[in-house]
């Protein structure tokens, strides 16, 4: 029997049989009008063989945002930082180790880098200030390669700011700080800067929130960002679409060493601020009013009467700050600020947190008067207070004092014998009564109330012993269940608001005379 291998025939008999084949199928399954129009059908070419025409590119309808033009603008104005740190010892002290006295070689080097960009053409930088805090040289290589050495003008840690100088011997290009109150969630931005060593990256992205406080200083207001920040960006600008600074990179939210689409920029409107006073005085002068303050939670609104308590106030923008202490011969206290207080404004400004006051406090100017608002046994008042300076040890204190927000109750009070006051180390004047113990897992455990705390004040109140403490809080607990507790711990004072209103009975707090 034959058969046929179609690889072996010539093409014009392969064409033949083809047709044989197909002719013989549609005449054993179709008429004769079928076949007709099957023969008057050109045949098609087998779509292996059929010529693929290529696809011409068209102009979208909409386009994604392009920053070329904006990058090739602003760059130049962008620097690289080299840091070299000093070295964490470099005693060169003899030790003793093992194998007996030895001199260690001195450690070597190790070199950061980081970002910056020029404010104006005589070679001002503005950097982070954790960029060349621990420095013991600086270089600065510009966006053409140059690389020139710079002098630290200032520095400002509570910002995270601080100021470059080099010397390139003829102008050079800078940028513009813009203006960051107008920044807005959802807008596109830009970041440029050298990330792990690269120079010159940019990166690009949204806002994504503004006013963050992610407790890395006093004065914390960034701008969130999902741009990509990594290692080396510290200090780069953020430019929007205009090709105006509106923050400096400073910091990101990473849970494994790098970018995961969260980082924070300080707002330009503060560099600005900041910069000014560097370059003016080498440091930063900043107001200050002497008081340690933490915030009004709903527990503590009650315990000292306000008016959320109430219901007639449930802005958190309202709530204040509430005095927990005043140092003494402080601005705050010739004025008349006392601990309960809870101030409400300063200088027109609204204070809703004791981080608001910080930053109105340190926006002021030194030895300038201001209105103070605030909040007295439920009544509110206004006191003159003339702001002092914020010296360059001190830190304003934003308090956060003991999370007060469950029921607190179940404590054992004694007085304050010679023998407490020296091994509490407490001073001649502080009066009151001492923590002798807390029952375990009540109310009052639960505040975070320890053995060892000073009760000094219960309400606006103070007292000045055991006895009279305790009284105290069994007043206000049968008047309103809800005490505010003042204490004296490490040093500190700061208020603890309990909440007696789910306490069960033979909970009240007791004097322990012995």
């Amino acid at each position: 029997m034959s058969r046929f291998v179609f690889s072996s025939l010539t093409p014009r008999l392969r064409r033949s049989l083809a047709a044989a084949l197909l002719a013989g199928t549609m005449l054993s399954g179709l008429g004769l009008g079928a076949l007709a129009e099957a023969a008057t059908t050109p045949a098609q070419p087998p779509a292996a063989v059929q010529t693929v025409a290529q696809i011409a590119p068209t102009a979208p309808a909409r386009t994604l945002p392009d920053f070329a033009d904006l990058v090739a603008r602003v760059r130049p104005a962008v620097v690289s930082i080299t840091t070299e740190l000093k070295p964490q010892n470099d005693s060169g002290d003899a030790v003793l180790t093992p194998f007996g006295l030895m001199r260690p070689d001195r450690p070597q080097a190790v070199e950061a880098k980081g970002s910056g960009f020029l404010i104006d053409a005589q070679g001002t930088i503005v950097t982070n200030n954790h960029v060349v805090e621990h420095a013991r040289s600086v270089s600065v290589t510009l966006s053409d390669g140059t690389n020139l050495p710079a002098r630290i003008v200032g520095r400002d840690a509570r910002t995270d700011i601080a100021v470059l100088k080099v010397q390139a011997g003829h102008p050079l290009p800078y940028i513009e700080l813009g203006d960051s109150a107008k920044v807005r969630p959802g807008e596109w931005v830009v970041a440029v800067g050298n990330p792990f060593g690269l120079g010159g990256s940019v990166t690009a992205g949204i806002v994504s929130a503004s006013g963050r406080d992610i407790g890395a200083g006093p004065y914390d207001d960034f701008i969130q960002i999902d741009a990509p920040i990594n290692h080396g960006n510290s200090g780069g600008p953020l430019f929007t679409q205009d090709g105006r600074v509106v923050g400096v990179n400073a910091a990101i939210l990473s849970p494994n060493d790098g970018s995961v689409g969260i980082g924070f920029a300080i707002p330009s409107d503060m560099v600005r601020q900041v910069v000014a006073d560097l370059v003016a005085h080498g440091t930063v002068t900043r107001g200050f009013l002497g008081v340690e303050t933490q915030p009004v939670t709903a527990a503590m609104a009650k315990a000292l009467h306000l008016p959320q308590a109430d219901g007639k106030s449930s802005n958190a923008k309202e709530a204040g700050a509430l005095v927990a202490q005043v140092e003494s011969d402080s601005p705050a206290a010739k004025a008349g600020i006392e601990a309960g207080d809870v101030i409400r404004g300063l200088a027109g400004k609204p204070i809703g947190n004791p981080h608001d006051l910080a930053m109105a406090v340190a926006a002021a100017k030194p030895d300038s008067k201001a209105d103070l608002t605030l909040l007295r046994n439920g009544k509110s008042q206004t006191v003159s207070v003339t702001l002092g300076t914020l010296k360059n040890d001190d830190v304003a204190s934003t308090g956060g004092g003991t999370n007060a927000d469950q029921p607190s109750v179940g404590i054992a009070l004694a007085p304050i014998t010679p023998q407490v006051r020296s091994r509490l180390d407490l001073p001649s004047h502080v009066h009151g009564a001492v923590v002798a113990q807390v029952r375990p897992d009540s109310p009052a455990a639960q505040a975070g109330v320890r053995a060892g705390d000073v009760v000094v004040g219960v309400g606006d109140a103070k007292v000045s012993s055991a006895p009279e403490a305790a009284n105290a809080i069994r007043t206000e607990a049968r008047a309103d269940h809800a005490v505010a507790l003042r204490i004296l711990r490490d040093g500190q004072t700061a208020f603890v608001a309990i909440d007696l209103s789910h306490a069960g009975s033979g909970n009240g707090d007791s004097t322990n005379n012995g």
